[in-house]
């Protein structure tokens, strides 16, 4: 997988990131072969919605087949999800349609995909405010794309783990809208670059610890100045209470920085009262969501993390 070692962030320039952003840079067949593509059994339309940062990209995907609709009067659930790429890379909804479409098709739910803005251009709170504007346009509209809003979910991979992290706590300190749950998949959760697994794991495939060390320059830029570190809405783990907050999923994989941290949030939030589930994948480095072509363990995980959802969201 490090024959791709030209995608590390260490490695880029400003002007690399931004050609590298979208991923067009790599020829279409090799993009569907590391990436994925859409699965067959959703239909997906894109949408801009209105914030108060201009008009923001979602892709909205439902799924079309029969045993998919709910029964007269139901709805189905609806789900946002957050890519990951550490608030820099991958801005381009073509890049991230596997896991959504595939979510939206084994769950039978609505999926709505975000393509919140990106560092280095729009640095931390960018896309934090572009996320929870999407989860609010999600609740408030969920009944005209066929889905319930009390039935809402949000999950995301990487830095999308961490937005949906943030998103749920800021949606509890708001008072709403009301999250039932959250699926963080290798999520970042912290801002060290110190701890075990980033020591063990900090030249292993995909992720490198040099790379989140670019990902945080990139993404707090000046905010770190005035103590962004230590802010939950950029590290949740530091946030003062886990509790009161919707089921989680916490997917880690073993030889990843981000595994102590990602284990670290799932304990805290079992301290504090959340339900929470954890999965570890012993023979999975970072990125099985970004690429499902070449790592066979993306097809378990994707399952596992439908389950938690169909249970979590089930219809009262």
């Amino acid at each position: 997988m490090d024959r791709f070692r030209s995608m590390h962030i260490a490695t880029m320039s400003p002007t690399d990131i931004e050609h590298n952003q979208t991923m067009r840079s790599i020829p279409a067949p090799v993009r569907r072969m590391l990436f994925g593509a859409r699965d067959a059994r959703v239909d997906a339309r894109d949408l801009a919605i209105p914030t108060a940062g201009g008009p923001l990209g979602v892709r909205v995907y439902t799924p079309h087949r029969a045993d998919s609709r709910p029964a007269a009067g139901a709805a189905l659930p609806i789900a946002v999800y957050f890519h990951g790429g550490g608030w820099t890379l991958f801005g381009a909804l073509d890049v991230c349609d596997w896991l959504p479409s595939r979510v939206a098709a084994e769950l039978g739910a609505v999926v709505m995909a975000v393509d919140y803005r990106l560092a280095p251009k729009h640095p931390y709170p960018a896309a934090v405010d572009d996320c929870l504007a999407a989860v609010r346009w999600a609740s408030e509209h969920a009944e005209e794309l066929g889905a319930s809003p009390s039935r809402l979910a949000v999950f995301g991979d990487s830095a999308g783990g961490n937005l949906s992290a943030v998103i749920a706590l800021l949606a509890r300190d708001a008072g709403g809208p009301a999250i039932r749950a959250q699926g963080l998949i290798y999520p970042v959760t912290d801002t060290t670059l110190d701890d075990a697994s980033m020591r063990e794991n900090a030249r292993k495939p995909v992720l490198h610890r040099a790379d989140m060390d670019a990902f945080f320059r990139y993404y707090l830029g000046g905010s770190r100045e005035h103590g962004a570190d230590d802010d939950p809405s950029v590290a949740p783990i530091r946030a003062a209470s886990l509790s009161g907050l919707p089921a989680a999923l916490v997917q880690v994989s073993a030889h990843d920085v981000l595994r102590d941290q990602a284990l670290a949030y799932a304990a805290r939030l079992s301290a504090e009262g959340t339900p929470v589930e954890v999965k570890t994948y012993a023979e999975a480095p970072h990125g099985w969501v970004t690429y499902p072509g070449i790592m066979r363990v993306s097809r378990r995980a994707s399952a596992d993390l439908v389950d938690f959802l169909r249970r979590a969201l089930a219809a009262d």
